[in-house]
């Protein structure tokens, strides 16, 4: 009888523990804010079963959302139905270089940082005319020109693709 009533109170203590212990990680539906409930409503009826980093990364994504101006909101919602659009082969593929990326040390992730603002501060049409090129390159000479890459500043790297766009196009 004495085993029987401390694993009850054994199983009470963890019980209760527990739920705690996933009130202070996560919380209710009913602890967001309305503007937080509506911003975040499709998920309203799986809230609860949420795990609770995921009920924190929705809270701080619908923070953001609210700080948004209605440009940046369309701007957001149009990357997001792009990405909905896009076949789950090339969406997985894209997480994968993301966490690669992310598992780079800083100093890497901040120089392709600034390699690729190099090409995105370019107009689209020169961007699409440098994939364009891109695409018809064979593999050794995109790793040609990715180690070059990889040895420029970025004041080399905007004059390189001024020089290969000048290259296709000499108008320019």
């Amino acid at each position: 009888m004495r085993n029987k009533i401390l694993l009850w109170v054994a199983f009470l203590i963890i019980f209760f523990s527990g739920a705690s212990y996933r009130e202070a990680l996560g919380g209710s539906w009913d602890q967001l804010s309305k503007e937080e409930q509506q911003i975040l409503r499709q998920f309203k009826d799986q809230w609860d079963q949420l795990p609770a980093d995921r009920q924190e990364r929705l809270r701080r994504g619908a923070e953001r959302w609210q700080r948004m101006t209605p440009e940046e909101r369309k701007e957001a919602e149009e990357r997001s139905k792009r990405w909905q659009e896009l076949p789950p082969e090339q969406r997985e593929m894209i997480r994968k270089r993301y966490q690669e990326f992310h598992n780079l040390p800083p100093e890497e992730q901040e120089r392709i940082r600034h390699g690729s603002k190099a090409f995105w501060e370019l107009p689209p049409d020169q961007r699409q005319e440098i994939r364009e090129k891109w695409q018809k390159m064979t593999e050794e000479e995109r790793r040609d020109i990715k180690s070059k890459w990889r040895s420029m500043t970025p004041d080399q790297q905007r004059e390189f693709l001024r020089r290969e766009l000048q290259k296709s196009n000499p108008k320019r």
